[in-house]
């Protein structure tokens, strides 16, 4: 697994964490900073995820009405919480960065919805994005 497979999986910690606890993201941020400051191991994937994780909560509002425009009738709330987080992953580096292929991220956003979260997230989390893509 790659290092950025890795620093995605950390950010959909991240953001799952504080979405299931209802905290802010910067919180459940700054406790994962606090583990893997102590365990040199995750050293490699944790620089993207925080990237990651920082370019989401600059760009929030940005990212999340992408979503909901580009999600056909389905509010961000209804989303499984995991779906959430992919798409918002994802649409940060469809969106704000460039040195990510846009199939790379959305193989990788459907791989984990695929392998994380309900029968029918693979599928609708790559709808999303597409459209996302397409409406740039």
């Amino acid at each position: 697994m790659s290092a950025r497979t890795k620093a995605r999986k950390r950010a959909l910690d991240i953001l799952f964490s504080a979405d299931v606890r209802g905290e802010e993201v910067s919180v459940s941020l700054a406790a994962a900073a606090a583990r893997a400051a102590n365990e040199p191991s995750r050293q490699s994937s944790w620089l993207y995820a925080r990237e990651i994780v920082d370019g989401i909560i600059d760009h929030r509002d940005e990212i999340d009405e992408q979503i909901t425009t580009h999600s056909r009738d389905w509010k961000l709330e209804r989303m499984p919480a995991v779906d959430r987080a992919l798409l918002r992953i994802a649409a940060w580096e469809i969106l704000y960065n460039d040195e990510v292929p846009t199939a790379v991220a959305i193989d990788e956003a459907v791989e984990l919805a695929k392998e994380l979260s309900t029968e029918d997230s693979g599928a609708f989390v790559h709808g999303v994005l597409a459209r996302i893509d397409r409406s740039r």
